[in-house]
Protein backbone atom coordinates (compact mmCIF):
# COMPACT_ATOMS: atom_id res chain seq x y z
CA UNK A 1 0.00 0.00 0.00
CA UNK A 2 2.83 2.37 0.77
CA UNK A 3 4.43 1.68 -2.59
CA UNK A 4 1.18 2.51 -4.42
CA UNK A 5 0.75 5.75 -2.52
CA UNK A 6 4.29 6.85 -3.29
CA UNK A 7 3.80 6.14 -7.04
CA UNK A 8 0.56 8.11 -7.09
CA UNK A 9 2.09 11.07 -5.36
CA UNK A 10 4.98 11.09 -7.81
CA UNK A 11 2.62 11.05 -10.80
CA UNK A 12 0.60 13.96 -9.41
CA UNK A 13 3.72 16.00 -8.86
CA UNK A 14 4.86 15.42 -12.47
CA UNK A 15 1.44 16.42 -13.78
CA UNK A 16 1.47 19.63 -11.77
CA UNK A 17 4.92 20.54 -13.03
CA UNK A 18 3.89 19.90 -16.64
CA UNK A 19 0.82 22.08 -16.25
CA UNK A 20 2.89 24.88 -14.77
CA UNK A 21 5.25 24.86 -17.74
CA UNK A 22 2.87 24.13 -20.64
CA UNK A 23 -0.28 26.07 -19.78
CA UNK A 24 1.23 29.56 -20.17
CA UNK A 25 2.67 28.54 -23.54
CA UNK A 26 -0.71 27.29 -24.73
CA UNK A 27 -2.47 30.45 -23.59
CA UNK A 28 0.13 32.58 -25.33
CA UNK A 29 -0.32 30.61 -28.55
CA UNK A 30 -4.12 31.05 -28.50
CA UNK A 31 -3.80 34.76 -27.85
CA UNK A 32 -1.33 35.15 -30.74
CA UNK A 33 -3.63 33.34 -33.19
CA UNK A 34 -6.60 35.46 -32.12
CA UNK A 35 -4.70 38.69 -32.60
CA UNK A 36 -3.51 37.54 -36.00
CA UNK A 37 -7.06 36.84 -37.11
CA UNK A 38 -8.26 40.29 -36.02
CA UNK A 39 -5.23 42.00 -37.56
CA UNK A 40 -5.67 40.23 -40.93
CA UNK A 41 -9.42 39.75 -41.51
CA UNK A 42 -10.71 37.26 -44.05
CA UNK A 43 -11.17 38.71 -47.51
CA UNK A 44 -14.70 37.36 -47.73
CA UNK A 45 -15.77 39.64 -44.86
CA UNK A 46 -14.63 42.80 -46.70
CA UNK A 47 -16.52 41.94 -49.89
CA UNK A 48 -20.16 41.34 -48.99
CA UNK A 49 -22.23 38.73 -50.80
CA UNK A 50 -25.50 40.18 -52.07
CA UNK A 51 -28.47 37.89 -52.74
CA UNK A 52 -32.20 38.10 -53.46
CA UNK A 53 -32.92 38.05 -49.75
CA UNK A 54 -30.80 41.08 -48.81
CA UNK A 55 -30.35 43.09 -52.00
CA UNK A 56 -32.32 46.04 -50.60
CA UNK A 57 -29.32 47.00 -48.43
CA UNK A 58 -27.68 48.54 -51.50
CA UNK A 59 -30.50 51.12 -51.72
CA UNK A 60 -28.93 52.97 -48.80
CA UNK A 61 -25.45 54.46 -48.78
CA UNK A 62 -22.75 54.17 -51.43
CA UNK A 63 -22.00 50.80 -52.98
CA UNK A 64 -19.87 49.18 -55.66
CA UNK A 65 -21.39 45.92 -56.87
CA UNK A 66 -19.92 43.38 -59.30
CA UNK A 67 -21.82 40.61 -61.10
CA UNK A 68 -19.67 37.59 -61.90
CA UNK A 69 -19.74 33.87 -62.63
CA UNK A 70 -17.22 31.23 -61.52
CA UNK A 71 -16.73 30.00 -65.08
CA UNK A 72 -16.05 33.49 -66.51
CA UNK A 73 -12.31 34.08 -67.33
CA UNK A 74 -12.65 37.89 -67.24
CA UNK A 75 -14.26 37.65 -63.79
CA UNK A 76 -11.31 35.62 -62.54
CA UNK A 77 -8.90 38.29 -63.81
CA UNK A 78 -10.45 41.09 -61.73
CA UNK A 79 -11.02 38.93 -58.66
CA UNK A 80 -7.78 39.95 -56.93
CA UNK A 81 -8.30 43.67 -57.66
CA UNK A 82 -11.86 43.52 -56.41
CA UNK A 83 -10.81 41.83 -53.17
CA UNK A 84 -8.11 44.45 -52.63
CA UNK A 85 -10.70 47.16 -53.30
CA UNK A 86 -12.91 45.51 -50.69
CA UNK A 87 -10.10 45.79 -48.12
CA UNK A 88 -9.92 49.52 -48.75
CA UNK A 89 -13.68 50.03 -48.67
CA UNK A 90 -13.84 50.90 -44.98
CA UNK A 91 -11.24 53.67 -45.36
CA UNK A 92 -13.08 54.99 -48.44
CA UNK A 93 -16.45 55.01 -46.70
CA UNK A 94 -18.04 52.71 -49.25
CA UNK A 95 -19.48 49.20 -49.26
CA UNK A 96 -18.27 46.62 -51.78
CA UNK A 97 -20.40 43.67 -52.82
CA UNK A 98 -20.53 40.80 -55.29
CA UNK A 99 -23.30 38.75 -56.90
CA UNK A 100 -22.90 35.25 -58.34
CA UNK A 101 -25.31 35.16 -61.29
CA UNK A 102 -25.36 31.35 -61.26
CA UNK A 103 -26.76 31.40 -57.73
CA UNK A 104 -28.84 34.59 -57.99
CA UNK A 105 -30.60 34.66 -61.40
CA UNK A 106 -33.29 36.96 -60.02
CA UNK A 107 -30.77 39.72 -59.28
CA UNK A 108 -29.17 39.38 -62.70
CA UNK A 109 -32.61 39.92 -64.22
CA UNK A 110 -33.39 42.80 -61.88
CA UNK A 111 -30.22 44.62 -62.98
CA UNK A 112 -30.61 43.36 -66.58
CA UNK A 113 -27.10 41.92 -66.68
CA UNK A 114 -26.17 40.66 -70.17
CA UNK A 115 -22.35 40.69 -70.00
CA UNK A 116 -19.85 39.56 -67.37
CA UNK A 117 -18.34 41.03 -65.36
CA UNK A 118 -20.76 43.93 -64.87
CA UNK A 119 -20.08 46.59 -62.22
CA UNK A 120 -22.63 49.05 -60.82
CA UNK A 121 -22.20 52.07 -58.58
CA UNK A 122 -25.11 52.84 -56.26
CA UNK A 123 -25.64 56.01 -54.24
CA UNK A 124 -28.81 56.12 -52.14
CA UNK A 125 -30.82 54.13 -54.68
CA UNK A 126 -29.42 55.88 -57.79
CA UNK A 127 -27.58 53.36 -59.98
CA UNK A 128 -24.85 53.98 -62.55
CA UNK A 129 -22.96 51.45 -64.62
CA UNK A 130 -19.18 51.45 -64.24
CA UNK A 131 -17.45 51.35 -67.64
CA UNK A 132 -13.90 52.45 -66.78
CA UNK A 133 -10.76 50.39 -66.28
CA UNK A 134 -10.95 47.43 -63.90
CA UNK A 135 -7.91 48.06 -61.72
CA UNK A 136 -8.04 48.72 -57.99
CA UNK A 137 -6.60 52.22 -58.42
CA UNK A 138 -9.31 53.06 -60.96
CA UNK A 139 -12.00 51.77 -58.60
CA UNK A 140 -10.60 53.95 -55.82
CA UNK A 141 -10.32 57.11 -57.93
CA UNK A 142 -13.85 56.57 -59.26
CA UNK A 143 -15.13 56.86 -55.69
CA UNK A 144 -12.68 59.38 -54.20
CA UNK A 145 -12.76 61.82 -57.14
CA UNK A 146 -16.53 61.33 -57.55
CA UNK A 147 -16.26 60.48 -61.21
CA UNK A 148 -19.62 58.78 -60.94
CA UNK A 149 -21.31 62.20 -60.87
CA UNK A 150 -20.43 62.69 -64.55
CA UNK A 151 -22.13 59.41 -65.52
CA UNK A 152 -25.81 59.39 -66.47
CA UNK A 153 -27.83 57.32 -63.97
CA UNK A 154 -29.98 54.42 -65.00
CA UNK A 155 -33.52 55.52 -66.12
CA UNK A 156 -36.28 55.27 -63.58
CA UNK A 157 -38.09 52.43 -65.37
CA UNK A 158 -34.83 50.41 -65.51
CA UNK A 159 -34.05 50.97 -61.85
CA UNK A 160 -33.77 47.66 -59.92
CA UNK A 161 -36.54 48.77 -57.56
CA UNK A 162 -39.04 49.57 -60.35
CA UNK A 163 -42.06 47.42 -61.20
CA UNK A 164 -40.70 46.51 -64.65
CA UNK A 165 -37.42 45.20 -63.28
CA UNK A 166 -39.26 43.32 -60.55
CA UNK A 167 -41.24 41.49 -63.24
CA UNK A 168 -38.03 40.89 -65.16
CA UNK A 169 -36.50 39.34 -62.04
CA UNK A 170 -39.44 36.97 -61.78
CA UNK A 171 -39.04 35.96 -65.44
CA UNK A 172 -35.35 35.19 -64.94
CA UNK A 173 -36.12 33.03 -61.90
CA UNK A 174 -38.88 31.28 -63.83
CA UNK A 175 -36.54 30.52 -66.75
CA UNK A 176 -33.96 28.99 -64.42
CA UNK A 177 -36.65 26.94 -62.71
CA UNK A 178 -37.95 25.65 -66.05
CA UNK A 179 -34.40 24.74 -67.12
CA UNK A 180 -33.88 22.80 -63.91
CA UNK A 181 -37.14 20.90 -64.44
CA UNK A 182 -36.15 20.15 -68.04
CA UNK A 183 -32.80 18.78 -66.88
CA UNK A 184 -34.52 16.66 -64.25
CA UNK A 185 -36.99 15.21 -66.79
CA UNK A 186 -34.40 14.45 -69.45
CA UNK A 187 -31.41 13.40 -67.35
CA UNK A 188 -32.87 11.89 -64.17
CA UNK A 189 -36.13 10.40 -65.47
CA UNK A 190 -34.82 9.65 -68.97
CA UNK A 191 -37.71 11.32 -70.81
CA UNK A 192 -36.90 12.32 -74.43
CA UNK A 193 -36.40 15.97 -75.20
CA UNK A 194 -39.55 16.13 -77.34
CA UNK A 195 -41.49 14.55 -74.47
CA UNK A 196 -40.27 17.25 -72.11
CA UNK A 197 -41.32 19.96 -74.57
CA UNK A 198 -44.74 18.31 -74.92
CA UNK A 199 -45.22 18.30 -71.16
CA UNK A 200 -44.35 22.00 -70.98
CA UNK A 201 -46.80 22.78 -73.82
CA UNK A 202 -49.65 20.93 -72.09
CA UNK A 203 -48.91 22.61 -68.77
CA UNK A 204 -48.87 26.01 -70.49
CA UNK A 205 -52.22 25.30 -72.20
CA UNK A 206 -53.92 24.13 -69.02
CA UNK A 207 -52.52 27.07 -67.06
CA UNK A 208 -53.84 29.52 -69.66
CA UNK A 209 -57.32 27.98 -69.56
CA UNK A 210 -57.41 28.12 -65.76
CA UNK A 211 -56.25 31.73 -65.71
CA UNK A 212 -58.87 32.68 -68.31
CA UNK A 213 -61.60 31.00 -66.27
CA UNK A 214 -60.45 32.79 -63.13
CA UNK A 215 -60.47 36.15 -64.93
CA UNK A 216 -64.00 35.55 -66.21
CA UNK A 217 -65.22 34.70 -62.71
CA UNK A 218 -63.54 37.79 -61.29
CA UNK A 219 -65.14 39.96 -63.99
CA UNK A 220 -68.58 38.51 -63.20
CA UNK A 221 -68.09 39.20 -59.51
CA UNK A 222 -66.95 42.78 -60.10
CA UNK A 223 -69.46 43.68 -62.83
CA UNK A 224 -72.45 41.30 -62.55
CA UNK A 225 -75.12 41.33 -65.26
CA UNK A 226 -78.29 43.20 -64.22
CA UNK A 227 -81.58 41.21 -64.37
CA UNK A 228 -84.39 42.62 -66.52
CA UNK A 229 -87.28 44.04 -64.52
CA UNK A 230 -90.91 43.12 -65.28
CA UNK A 231 -92.00 46.76 -65.18
CA UNK A 232 -89.70 47.70 -67.99
CA UNK A 233 -90.81 44.67 -69.93
CA UNK A 234 -94.50 45.61 -69.53
CA UNK A 235 -93.77 49.17 -70.63
CA UNK A 236 -92.04 47.89 -73.71
CA UNK A 237 -94.98 45.63 -74.48
CA UNK A 238 -97.45 48.54 -74.07
CA UNK A 239 -95.37 50.66 -76.40
CA UNK A 240 -95.30 47.87 -78.94
CA UNK A 241 -99.10 47.47 -78.71
CA UNK A 242 -99.60 51.23 -79.16
CA UNK A 243 -97.36 51.30 -82.18
CA UNK A 244 -99.30 48.42 -83.76
CA UNK A 245 -102.59 50.31 -83.20
CA UNK A 246 -101.18 53.42 -84.85
CA UNK A 247 -100.08 51.37 -87.82
CA UNK A 248 -103.60 49.90 -88.16
CA UNK A 249 -105.21 53.37 -87.99
CA UNK A 250 -102.88 54.64 -90.67
CA UNK A 251 -103.66 51.68 -92.91
CA UNK A 252 -107.41 52.27 -92.39
CA UNK A 253 -107.12 55.93 -93.35
CA UNK A 254 -105.14 55.05 -96.45
CA UNK A 255 -107.77 52.53 -97.46
CA UNK A 256 -110.58 55.10 -97.00
CA UNK A 257 -108.69 57.63 -99.09
CA UNK A 258 -108.11 55.10 -101.85
CA UNK A 259 -111.80 54.11 -101.83
CA UNK A 260 -112.86 57.79 -102.10
CA UNK A 261 -110.48 58.30 -105.02
CA UNK A 262 -111.88 55.24 -106.77
CA UNK A 263 -115.47 56.47 -106.30
CA UNK A 264 -114.64 59.94 -107.64
CA UNK A 265 -112.93 58.34 -110.63
CA UNK A 266 -116.04 56.24 -111.33
CA UNK A 267 -118.34 59.27 -111.09
CA UNK A 268 -116.24 61.29 -113.50
CA UNK A 269 -116.27 58.40 -115.98
CA UNK A 270 -120.03 58.15 -115.89
CA UNK A 271 -120.41 61.90 -116.44
CA UNK A 272 -118.16 61.81 -119.46
CA UNK A 273 -120.09 58.89 -120.95
CA UNK A 274 -123.52 60.62 -120.59
CA UNK A 275 -122.19 63.97 -121.87
CA UNK A 276 -123.44 65.80 -118.86
CA UNK A 277 -121.35 68.37 -117.29
CA UNK A 278 -121.46 69.33 -113.68
CA UNK A 279 -122.10 73.03 -113.41
CA UNK A 280 -120.04 74.89 -110.89
CA UNK A 281 -121.62 76.69 -108.02
CA UNK A 282 -122.16 80.42 -108.03
CA UNK A 283 -119.14 81.13 -105.87
CA UNK A 284 -116.90 78.94 -108.02
CA UNK A 285 -118.23 80.48 -111.19
CA UNK A 286 -117.63 83.99 -109.90
CA UNK A 287 -114.12 83.13 -108.92
CA UNK A 288 -113.46 81.57 -112.32
CA UNK A 289 -114.79 84.64 -114.11
CA UNK A 290 -112.59 86.88 -112.05
CA UNK A 291 -109.47 84.83 -112.84
CA UNK A 292 -110.16 84.24 -116.56
CA UNK A 293 -109.92 86.98 -119.19
CA UNK A 294 -112.96 88.24 -121.06
CA UNK A 295 -112.26 86.35 -124.26
CA UNK A 296 -111.87 83.11 -122.42
CA UNK A 297 -115.22 83.54 -120.64
CA UNK A 298 -117.09 84.21 -123.90
CA UNK A 299 -115.60 81.13 -125.51
CA UNK A 300 -116.67 79.06 -122.54
CA UNK A 301 -120.28 80.37 -122.90
CA UNK A 302 -120.25 79.53 -126.58
CA UNK A 303 -119.08 76.03 -125.79
CA UNK A 304 -121.79 75.48 -123.26
CA UNK A 305 -124.69 76.48 -125.55
CA UNK A 306 -124.54 73.57 -128.02
CA UNK A 307 -124.59 71.06 -125.18
CA UNK A 308 -128.30 71.70 -124.45
CA UNK A 309 -131.04 70.35 -126.83
CA UNK A 310 -132.79 73.14 -128.79
CA UNK A 311 -136.63 72.94 -129.11
CA UNK A 312 -138.03 72.19 -132.57
CA UNK A 313 -139.82 75.04 -134.24
CA UNK A 314 -143.43 74.38 -135.10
Amino acid sequence: MCTVNMAGRKWLEELKSWQRGKMPCMLMACFTVTMALFANPVVGDSVQTVADSNWTVILQGQWMLVFYAPWCPACQQIKADWEEFGKRSEALGISVGKVDVTQQPGLSGRFLVTTLPTIFHANDGSFRRYLSSRAVEDFQSYVVDKKWEAVEPVPEWKSPSSFVMTMMSGLFRLSVWIRQIHSYLTETLGIPVWGSYLIFALVTLVTGLLLGLILVLIADCICPSRPRRRDRKSEVEVKEDGSEGDIEDTLTEERQLSDAENESAKLSGEEESTGEEVLPSEGEAGAADMQMPEGASESMVRKRKPQGAEPNET
